[in-house]
């Protein structure tokens, strides 16, 4: 009797690094929520999360929620507590320095919140007691899998000037330099073409390959 092979498993499709405003370029939650303080290197950093609807948005961009949920000043000023702190503890992975110790009771605090259930329903996998609280709890929880395990030695910064963004670099080379190849790794491709030309002006009109 032949066997039946099986379906093929549906694979969502990638979803853009910037979406409704915010950048999602580290691949983790964990990195992505520290991005909502952009320019934060520069002398004026803009912080993305100002209000409650905000903080919303953000929730729903990064998949946490489907849709917007109700968010309080009070969530607002706990998710940035909880940003700076996971922040500060993927700075000191970067740069090989202890954990301080207010940074790792915020990130603590929230992991030990419940995170959303995984119930199955008529219609396959919901999930039940998804809010402000359970997502920024599993976002706490992505930070302590993350820079308590084997890929924080992988946490980097942007090699491009002034920007923030922190990733996980998971090539195997562990080479990666850049937040997006798209974005900051296309600039530093550009400005060295530049600079090449300027210092060769004989390269003007040739194309690089």
């Amino acid at each position: 009797m032949p066997v039946q092979s099986l379906p093929d498993t549906p694979h969502p499709a990638p979803q853009p690094e910037d979406r409704d405003g915010f950048k999602f370029r580290s691949g983790r939650l964990a990195l992505d929520l520290p991005a909502t303080l952009a320019f934060r290197l520069k002398a004026e950093p803009k912080d993305l999360l100002t209000t409650p609807e905000d903080l919303v948005r953000w929730l729903v961009a990064a998949g946490l929620v489907p849709d917007p949920v109700a968010g309080t000043e009070a969530d607002l000023l706990a998710a940035r507590e909880l940003r700076e702190a996971l922040y500060h503890l993927a700075w000191a992975c970067i740069h090989n320095e202890p954990f301080e110790t207010h940074d790792l009771a915020v990130v603590n605090r929230w992991a030990a919140e419940p995170l959303p259930i995984a119930q199955l329903g008529a219609k396959g996998l919901t999930w039940s007691g998804k809010g402000v609280r359970t997502s920024l709890a599993t976002v706490a929880k992505d930070g302590v899998e993350l820079f308590g395990g084997p890929l924080a030695p992988r946490v980097r910064n942007c090699a491009n000037k002034g920007c923030a963004i922190l990733f996980v670099d998971t090539s195997r080379s562990g080479r990666r330099r850049w937040c997006s190849m798209s974005a900051c790794g296309n600039k530093a491709k550009v400005g060295a073409f530049r600079g090449r030309r300027q210092k060769d002006p004989a390269t003007d009109g040739r194309v690089e390959k």
